[in-house]
């Protein structure tokens, strides 16, 4: 028998331009937008050299550097671009808000991407991370079901972590909740008041009671949840 190929990953080009692909299906304007951070850049680079460099070398050197400026610009542009269309497409879907949780962990929150509680029929959920501001529950989907589990979890965790503020963030269906693409800046303005040793000390509280939960028929205790 032949033996089949393997299939390689998609190198960083590819990649760059998948997504470049996906975002301007999602956002029409963002290939102008990105056009225009890079000529931008460019056509001021020329301009001034045109008024203050005579020579052929400077003209070379300040075209490089405009060039060089507009094309971080255009990546920065389109990544953000790409991350609001990511937010976009991926709005009122279960799951969703883990794609704010992984740039939040990055940042200096800690937590995990799955949800610490979940109703099975409107796959509402909520998720719980601990950050400088104290401990924020996210919630996710139907408002009115999301409540209940996260009323309910709020209270666990007030009695094993007595004197820390707890936040609660909707991220549901309804019209008074936050927008899955304005969860990171929500975040982000939360006040800290908890240094970065409290925050261990209370991640570490969460962690423990998590562990202590009573395991659900049918879920191998061997598999936990990723921790960050």
């Amino acid at each position: 028998m032949a033996k089949q190929k393997e299939q390689k990953a998609p190198g960083r080009f590819k990649q760059v331009v998948a997504v470049f692909r996906q975002t301007m299906k999602l956002d029409k304007s963002a290939i102008w937008i990105t056009l225009l951070g890079f000529l931008a850049p460019t056509a001021l680079a020329v301009g001034f050299a045109a008024i203050t460099q005579p020579g052929v070398l400077g003209w070379i050197l300040y075209v490089l550097l405009g060039a060089t400026i507009g094309m971080m610009l255009a990546l920065i542009i389109m990544s953000r671009k790409a991350e609001r269309a990511a937010y976009t497409s991926n709005a009122g879907k279960p799951g969703a808000v883990t794609l704010a949780l992984q740039g939040a962990f990055r940042k200096g929150w800690r937590g995990v991407l799955e949800p610490v509680a979940v109703n099975p029929r409107s796959l509402a959920a909520v998720y719980r991370i601990v950050g400088r501001p104290g401990i924020v529950f996210i919630a996710e989907g139907n408002r009115g079901d999301a409540a209940h589990l996260l009323e309910a979890e709020r209270k666990r965790v007030v009695r094993a972590a007595q004197g820390v503020p707890v936040h609660a963030v909707w991220v549901t269906t309804d019209e008074k909740a936050t927008p899955l693409h304005e969860l990171p800046k929500t975040l982000n303005k939360m006040k800290p008041t908890l240094n970065r040793k409290q925050v261990s000390t209370v991640y570490a509280r969460m962690i423990a009671l998590h562990n202590a939960l009573p395991i659900p028929k049918g879920i191998d205790p061997r598999k936990r949840p990723t921790r960050r």
